[in-house]
Parts: structure tokens; C-alpha cells; sequence
């Protein structure tokens, strides 16, 4: 046999046979790391979770504070009712 068809005959076994098993297996592997979370993403997450949490703290303390202006105020109407 010639040199050349040799060649092509391992080329083409080679296109047919690994290569879609690399590509499969690249993907997969690709796939798995995706589905897992970076450590970059899950500082970025507590870091959100602490704000959310201040954020909370911050929106009951407005509310406590809003709640006792508006019942000052209340009495304050009433006394001037009466």
C-alpha cells in the first residue's frame, strides 16, 4: 500500500472514532464545572447576604422610628382636639 492511503485511512479512522469522544467528553467535563460555584461567586454571595441582612436592620429600625413619629403625632392631634 501506498504511503499516503495509509495516512488517510488513519486520519479518517481518527476523525471517526476519537475525536467525537474527546469532544463529548470536553463538553462534559465543561458542563460539571458549570454546575459547581466559584469561590469568587460565593464570597460575592455572603458578601450580598451581610448587605441584605444590614439592609434589614436598617428598614426595622426606619419602621420603629417611623411607627413612634406617627403615634406622636397622633397623640399631639388629640390633645388639640380635646
Amino acid at each position: 500500500m501506498d504511503v499516503s492511503i495509509l495516512i488517510t485511512i488513519a486520519v479518517i479512522l481518527f476523525l471517526a472514532i476519537p475525536a467525537p469522544l474527546i469532544i463529548v467528553l470536553h463538553y462534559i467535563s465543561k458542563w460539571k464545572q458549570s454546575r459547581e460555584i466559584s469561590r469568587d461567586d460565593e464570597r460575592m454571595l455572603e458578601d450580598l447576604w451581610e448587605l441584605s441582612q444590614r439592609l434589614e436592620e436598617r428598614l426595622e429600625t426606619l419602621e420603629t422610628i417611623l411607627s413612634d413619629e406617627v403615634s406622636d403625632l397622633k397623640q399631639g392631634q388629640r390633645r388639640k382636639q380635646q
